[in-house]
């Protein structure tokens, strides 16, 4: 049986990090490590990572000819998803079709379609397997449905390590910035903290776990490349597990490159354990700021100060450990906050920053409180990306509002010592291909500025509010 395991290309009007970064399918090279090995031999599965192959999805299903098809994405892809499974069916009416990823987990609602036969959205692995059995045996959809285990989540990890041969003719293309190329490793699941605007908690149910080190240890010898990704929702959370992460490294000779995820409490309050991780590799950690304000950051229910995030940047500018920090703007900001914003993060020497509209994601705390004031269509999925802006600004213009969050970009990221810097670490090809990408990216935002693209469903950029 042929089975496609389908990473789609991300809408035209997203604007999103791929342009600036791609990074292998996990989920998907899981699904495919984890078929039984009693069916392995009647299934013959294969990952189509869309971003990077060059023809389009009709090719693929006509030279291909699957009998099942399983999509991933996040909540930009839930429209393509959904005209993608339209497009297999009919070239090949027989053909099932399914979806996972997190926003399947959190609003499996949203996949909803005559053209979808199963969304995963507990026990991902095990139902996808449980689905291929009941293809195999020509089981019909409802007789599969009626086996798929739905009960509370698994609390274990009890999987093989992902298929990374899966994705072989695509793998030397994979990066994250500049760490290039690059590896992806899930060490936990879950986030054990409570932020309003997150999606993280909820892909879990509020529960976090975490694999055994030595099992994350000897999946990190298996690993090819340098740089690695560790994908956690929170790396930096457990002394104990670092203590276990270092002396694993250093008891196995483990050379990598690591680019985590990470809380500024955590490191303003553990210099002793970043250093450690420094010493066996940790290059760069990307931080939730998320605000300069200290009341955003109760209403978010951040469990940080300002101070707090201070002490954090000045710990990794010592370690000379790379900050990419990501704020969220308000919709209460004005120019004078914009211009504030630019100078705490300017006199910090902060030189990777992401801005992101506040966007109440469905599935998340906030949504509830947002949902009456929302500016974009809930079905249009492409502009929710957390750089549209979905909510009407309080004090701008919403044209007004793009514009001083890309000014306020370039003041920060594009100074000359920064570039400087920049070329010096990485090199000339490393920053033209991110120079590259982030043009791009400035260009979707000129054309929200401009009005070439006709915003549907979302009210007049051209109106003060």
């Amino acid at each position: 049986m042929k089975v496609l395991l389908v990473r789609p290309r991300p809408h035209k009007e997203t604007i999103g990090l791929q342009h600036v970064m791609i990074c292998e399918p996990l989920e998907l090279e899981y699904l495919i490590s984890n078929i039984p090995d009693d069916i392995k031999g009647e299934t013959d599965a294969e990952i189509i990572d869309m971003i990077l192959e060059k023809g389009s999805f009709e090719e693929v299903v006509y030279k291909k000819k699957p009998a099942f098809i399983v999509f991933t994405g996040y909540i930009t892809h839930v429209g393509i998803i959904k005209q993608m499974a339209e497009t297999a069916k009919k070239i090949i009416p027989s053909v099932k079709t399914g979806v996972g990823g997190v926003h399947a987990e959190v609003v499996p609602e949203d996949f909803e379609s005559e053209y979808i036969d199963f969304v995963y959205y507990k026990n991902g692995i095990d139902n996808f397997n449980i689905t291929l059995r009941g293809l195999i045996n020509k089981k019909s959809i409802n007789e599969i449905k009626e086996e798929i285990n739905i009960e509370d989540k698994k609390v274990i990890f009890d999987y093989k390590y992902p298929d990374r041969n899966s994705v072989k003719k695509y793998r030397k293309k994979y990066y994250y910035m500049f760490h290039n190329p690059c590896a992806l490793i899930k060490t936990s699941f879950g986030c054990p903290y409570n932020c309003s605007f997150c999606f993280c908690k909820e892909i879990t149910q509020g529960q976090y776990f975490t694999r055994e080190m030595d099992d994350i240890i000897k999946e990190l010898s298996s690993i090819e490349e340098e740089e690695v990704y560790i994908v956690d929702d929170d790396f930096l959370y457990d002394r104990n597990k670092l203590e276990s992460f270092i002396a694993g490294l250093k008891l196995n000779n483990i050379k990598k490159k690591f680019l985590v995820y990470g809380r500024a409490d955590f490191i303003a309050q553990n210099k002793d354990i970043i250093a450690k991780l420094k010493e066996v590799g940790l290059q760069a950690v990307i931080v939730g700021i998320e605000s300069v304000r200290a009341g955003d950051l109760k209403d978010y229910k951040k469990g940080t100060t300002v101070e707090i995030n201070e002490k954090c940047i000045q710990i990794l500018q010592e370690l000379d450990i790379e900050l990419y920090a990501t704020l969220i703007i308000p919709l209460d900001f004005k120019k004078e906050d914009f211009s504030e914003l630019v100078s705490w993060l300017r006199k910090l020497n902060i030189k990777f920053v992401n801005l992101q509209p506040l966007t109440p994601l469905p599935g998340t705390e906030i949504f509830e409180s947002y949902k009456g004031s929302l500016l974009a269509d809930r079905q249009r999925f492409e502009v929710w990306d957390m750089a549209h802006v979905v909510l009407k600004p309080r004090y701008m213009s919403i044209r007004a509002f793009y514009a001083e969050i890309l000014k306020a970009y370039y003041k920060v990221v594009m100074r000359p010592k920064h570039l400087g810097y920049l070329i010096k670490k990485y090199g000339l090809k490393a920053n033209f291909k991110m120079l590259a990408g982030s043009t791009f990216v400035s260009f979707q935002y000129l054309q929200k500025l401009s009005g070439v693209i006709n915003e549907k469903n979302i009210i007049d950029t051209t109106k003060p509010l």
